[in-house]
C-alpha cells in the first residue's frame, strides 16, 4: 500500500465554480494531510494553414494557463500550507480529465463545485452522468453558493 499523501484534484477553468471547488480542496486537504492538484485543460487550437500563427496561438493558450494554475496555486498553498502540483493538458476536457485520472491511481477525489444558481456545468453533468460509475475515484460536488465560512465549517 502507497504511503503517499491522498490527491484531491480541481479542474481551474477561471470560472467562480472552480475557484469554490479550490477553496473546499485546499481546506479539506489541510484537515486530512492530503495534497492538492491543479489541472487545466487547454481546447486545442483550430487547425490555420499558416503554422506560424497557430503555434503562436498555442503558445499564447499555454502562457494564459499556466498563469491560470500559478494564480489558483498560490491560493490553495496560502489555505492548505501546500503547494499544489500542476498539470496543464491539451484537448477536450471531460475525455482529457477522465484519461487523466485513469493514470494517476493516487487521485483520491475529483473536486467540482456547482454554479451558485442555475443549471450544473458540462463537467459535472458529464462526471455525474452515465460515466459516473466509470470513475477511478470519488467526485465531490461542493455547492456553488456556499460562503468562505460554510466552505470552512464543512471541511
Amino acid at each position: 500500500m502507497s504511503t503517499a499523501a491522498p490527491i484531491y484534484l480541481v479542474i481551474i477553468d477561471g470560472t467562480d465554480e472552480s475557484r469554490v471547488a479550490l477553496r473546499f480542496a485546499a481546506m479539506r486537504a489541510r484537515h486530512v494531510d492530503a495534497r492538492v492538484m491543479l489541472l487545466h485543460v487547454m481546447r486545442p487550437p483550430e487547425f490555420m494553414p499558416l503554422g506560424g500563427v497557430q503555434a503562436a496561438i498555442a503558445a499564447e493558450a499555454e502562457a494564459d494557463g499556466e498563469a491560470l494554475l500559478s494564480a489558483h496555486a498560490d491560493e490553495a498553498e496560502s489555505l492548505s500550507g501546500v503547494r499544489p502540483d500542476v498539470r496543464l493538458l491539451c484537448g477536450e476536457a471531460a475525455p482529457v480529465i477522465a484519461e487523466f485520472l485513469a493514470g494517476e491511481p493516487g487521485v483520491r477525489a475529483l473536486v467540482l463545485a456547482t454554479a451558485a444558481k442555475g443549471a450544473p456545468g458540462p463537467l459535472i453533468s458529464h462526471f455525474t452522468g452515465e460515466k459516473v460509475g466509470e470513475l477511478p475515484c470519488v467526485t465531490i460536488i461542493v455547492p456553488g453558493g456556499l460562503s468562505a465560512d460554510r466552505l470552512e465549517m464543512l471541511t
